[in-house]
């Protein structure tokens, strides 16, 4: 029995008050339709995706689904005037007699594929499943002059998000009711209450995923996806066997942990450092590195750079030089890095490391925090510009993390408090192995 998601993306948008219906908005360089049927995509409990499309917007949509080779896309239909009936399209288009089916609001790009998972589970034991989050908010029912009529206890009122779940003969059968009784909903959970078909089954949803729909939702996305990061992957690390991996900054701390534990695994090992004469803000070196490298491999698999460096003072009372190098390897060492890289990468990954300072500046701390996030955005910016390059490119973003930097400022720490740096080392290589790209991995104590 397959399961589908039917992505609704007929809107017009008209509330945002843009050009263009905002499912083809682009937000952190990708439009939001994108980002949604991405996560469905790469979901490995969802078989097939629908798309109902804004008639108008066909021609797009097919751009979108050949640029990024979305595997999973079966179909594109043409949407009609309200939602349910774009359901309603999406749903009869479906040809098998059983099947789930997930339906989701293309304006929804933060979905997390845990909540597919729990719908896709929920179905085994109910017919039809909603996604809700508890309300923050007192709400008020109020009639046609605006005066309270209400206030309902707030423990029993949630705040409905997609997708909405169902068994395929149920809510087909739903929508046909409807159409005979020309009935009318906000959504296909409400069709099924209206209907009397089946109990509802509710999960709880994510404060992330949100709607957009007004024009400050455009500008809310665009901050979330900057500071939107995911837990490491899991991989068989077996599979790093031959494979070439080149460190920057491989003579201590996470560097080493990453040489060390990638060697057991039988990889390659290529560690640079200014212990061995390649600083990475010197680009002629790296590239003299990663020459000699390729040309007794023949390939590079992968490329980390762990080079960095802490400096602790008031901005006005550093000397410029100091302020200087600190941005040289902190930053341009990866932009060194990244800009050699797709020469020697083939179908490969590249990884740099931030702080949990990038989303806010500390103080005492300013260089150090601005170059981290500097790091993220041109991790993000790199995996746009490398989107038909075949390289993936991840920023690893650990808690503090017991390292010889760490312990030169900070002094002796309790052990508990801090990650072991073959914990860090474990997620970095995990993250190597997998598809990901753009994205911010956070590593923390377990």
């Amino acid at each position: 029995m397959k399961t589908y998601a039917i992505i609704l993306a007929s809107g017009k948008g008209e509330r945002t008050g843009l050009d263009i219906p905002k499912q083809f908005v682009k937000i952190a360089g990708k439009t939001v339709l994108e980002h949604t049927i991405n996560t469905f995509d790469k979901h490995t409990g969802i078989d097939e995706i629908i798309i109902v499309s804004n008639p108008d917007y066909i021609s797009l949509t097919e751009d979108i689904i050949k640029r990024n080779d979305f595997k999973k896309v079966k179909k594109i239909l043409a949407g009609g005037k309200t939602r349910r009936e774009s359901s309603y399209i999406g749903v009869s288009s479906i040809e098998e007699e059983n099947g789930k089916v997930l339906i989701h609001d293309a304006v929804r790009p933060f979905l997390q594929s845990k909540i597919i998972d729990e719908c896709i589970s929920a179905l085994d034991s109910y017919k039809a499943v909603d996604v809700a989050i508890n309300s923050a908010d007192t709400i008020v029912k109020v009639d046609n002059k605006n005066i309270i009529e209400e206030i309902p206890e707030r423990k029993y009122l949630k705040r409905g998000q997609t997708p909405q779940a169902f068994e395929l003969q149920l809510i087909r059968k739903a929508h046909e009711l409807a159409n005979n009784n020309n009935i009318t909903v906000t959504d296909d959970c409400g069709l099924i209450v209206k209907l009397k078909l089946a109990d509802v089954y509710v999960i709880n949803g994510d404060d992330f995923n949100r709607k957009i729909t007004y024009p400050i939702d455009v500008a809310i996305a665009d901050k979330l996806f900057q500071l939107n990061s995911i837990n490491a992957p899991k991989n068989d690390l077996s599979k790093l066997k031959d494979k070439v991996l080149v460190i920057f900054g491989a003579s201590k701390g996470i560097g080493k942990a990453i040489s060390e534990m990638a060697k057991d695994y039988g990889a390659k090992i290529y560690g640079f450092s200014r212990k061995t004469g390649v600083d990475v803000t010197e680009f002629k070196q790296i590239q003299k590195a990663l020459d000699e490298v390729y040309s007794k491999e023949n390939k590079i698999d992968y490329i980390v750079n762990t080079a960095g460096l802490l400096r602790m003072g008031k901005l006005n009372c550093r000397e410029i030089d100091d302020i200087i190098e600190e941005v040289k390897i902190n930053y341009m060492g990866c932009v060194n890095i990244a800009q050699l890289a797709p020469k020697y990468l083939n179908k490969g990954s590249l990884i740099f490391f931030t702080s949990s300072s990038y989303t806010r500046g500390r103080a005492l701390y300013s260089i150090y925090s601005s170059t981290k996030a500097a790091i993220v955005n041109l991790t993000q910016a790199l995996a746009e510009e490398w989107e038909n390059e075949h390289i993936n490119i991840n920023v690893i973003n650990p808690e503090r993390t017991a390292t010889p930097m760490r312990l030169e400022n900070f002094g002796k720490e309790p052990e508990d408090t801090l990650l072991k740096a073959e914990t860090v080392a474990e997620a970095c290589l995990n993250t190597l192995l997998s598809d990901y790209t753009g994205q911010v991995i956070d590593v923390k104590r377990r």
